[in-house]
């Protein structure tokens, strides 16, 4: 096992943790019940951990959630209220209306 980073909460290390599964890289959650204990010990050392069962995988899972923090943010309007959406939103706020196939920048 080895230790690949520290998540800012349990919910984004799950997801972390669940993206690199399906991408072929074994990963587990480790420290995830440590927050509880906040206080008594440093914050910093009881956030929890993304574990690599394999060490070799390192450089292609550190390059996958590279990726994951550096999403493109989007820019269009809803084809069906006119409602202008911004960032990495596939879906319109104001009316439900999935994003285009076609990117129209607004």
């Amino acid at each position: 096992m080895f230790r690949l980073t520290r998540a800012p909460n349990t919910a984004i290390a799950q997801i972390w943790a669940d993206l690199l599964c399906e991408a072929g890289y074994p990963a587990t959650v480790e420290r995830q019940h440590l927050t509880s204990i906040a206080g008594q010990v440093p914050p910093d050392q009881c956030l929890p951990e993304i574990w690599l069962r394999h060490p070799e995988h390192e450089a292609a899972a550190r390059h996958l959630l590279h990726q994951l923090a550096h999403l493109p943010q989007r820019r269009w309007r809803c084809p069906h209220c006119g409602e202008l959406v911004e960032g990495g939103f596939e879906q319109c706020w104001s009316c439900g209306a999935w994003m285009p196939a076609t990117d129209d920048d607004a």
